[in-house]
């Protein structure tokens, strides 16, 4: 093996594990080994991606030493992935959401921080092009003052493509999952509310449901602006989109069909713009990228730690409010996050 090579472990091999350690797999340079103690998955993933080393445990693998360990696990596993790797050495990519609780994330970047490694949150479209045309637009003040933002996630499909079918089990798992809402509204606007409330309940009649399965959040901030995410796992296909409304402007980004709709107060026409991504696998090698940077000290974190934080803070009010009955709660600021 070539002294420049390294090491990837990746654990965890759903679907977004499988693209992981597939795209990993195609670098150069790197050596990727899987972790799965669920035989038939581990036998589906060396069926597509060849006969790479294999570990039945984690334990097993971080004997090995590995350089980085990715970890694309259920939520609930995280926190102690994650500690355990960076005690034994490893920089980790850990897929969204960055664990199931505050207190947990919390953790996770102070043992890093105490070993000296690095962590990467997996949130994939901080590289889509249309959400850093929006945020180009906010941080050019084109929109002006933002006062408000929305988002809409109704994905039944997570629910289909999870092999552990965690969220059965999960309370909450909804807004875990659906962490990039959360994530996309401090990467955009670089707040982090004061007071979140839910209201959210599980219906309908599919096979496949969680507690809850649909819910509507509002968000108040410091400054003027007001946020509200719409979730659901009940929609197919699957319907992603955001709109910020400022002063000056507004944007509306349907991620299906991969438009920008741009109103400005002072013109009378709608520009449209495409945003299309022809390859999405260009999304997750760009957010590759930006790790290996990270740990080779060539830029900072792209998808940090903190980011992780942020979006976990705001979860945690959510799940808060919703076993409250959709009670107003407090989210934990700036300070109590640690942040710089």
């Amino acid at each position: 093996m070539a002294v420049s090579e390294r090491r990837i472990a990746v654990v965890g091999l759903g679907s977004i594990g499988r693209r992981h350690a597939r795209l990993l797999r195609d670098r150069a340079g790197v050596k990727v080994e899987l972790v799965e103690a669920n035989a038939d998955a581990l036998s589906r993933a060396q069926q597509e991606l060849g006969l790479l080393r294999a570990h039945d445990t984690f334990e097993k693998m971080l004997k090995t030493r590995p350089d980085a360990v990715w970890i694309a696990t259920p939520p609930q596993a995280h926190v102690e992935q994650t500690v355990q790797a960076v005690e034994a050495g490893a920089h980790v990519f850990c897929e969204k959401p960055m664990s199931t609780t505050l207190a947990e994330g919390l953790r996770m970047r102070d043992a890093a921080h105490r070993h000296g490694r690095i962590i990467n949150i997996g949130f994939v479209n901080h590289f889509h092009p249309g959400l850093r045309r929006i945020r180009e637009l906010i941080s050019t003040d084109q929109l002006g003052m933002v006062l408000h933002v929305h988002s809409r996630m109704g994905a039944y499909v997570i629910l289909k493509n999870s092999i552990s079918r965690y969220q059965s089990r999960l309370p909450g798992s909804l807004f875990l999952d659906c962490t990039h809402q959360a994530d996309a509204y401090f990467w955009l606007t670089g707040q982090i509310p004061t007071e979140i409330s839910t209201v959210a309940r599980e219906s309908g009649r599919l096979e496949l449901s969680s507690n809850p399965n649909l819910a509507v959040v509002t968000c108040e901030y410091e400054s003027p602006m007001i946020s509200t995410i719409h979730l659901n796992f009940v929609q197919s296909p699957i319907r992603q989109e955001y709109e910020i409304v400022g002063d000056r402007g507004w944007v509306h980004w349907d991620c299906m069909s991969q438009t920008l709709r741009i109103g400005r107060t002072d013109a009378a026409e709608i520009a449209t713009e495409s945003v299309a991504v022809e390859d999405v696998d260009d999304l997750y090698r760009a957010e590759h990228q930006a790790f290996f940077n990270s740990i080779d000290g060539k830029r900072a974190p792209e998808t940090s730690a903190e980011d992780g934080l942020a979006s976990m803070a705001m979860c945690d009010a959510m799940i808060q409010s919703y076993e409250s009955g959709g009670s107003t709660c407090a989210v934990a600021s700036v300070s109590d996050l640690g942040f710089q």
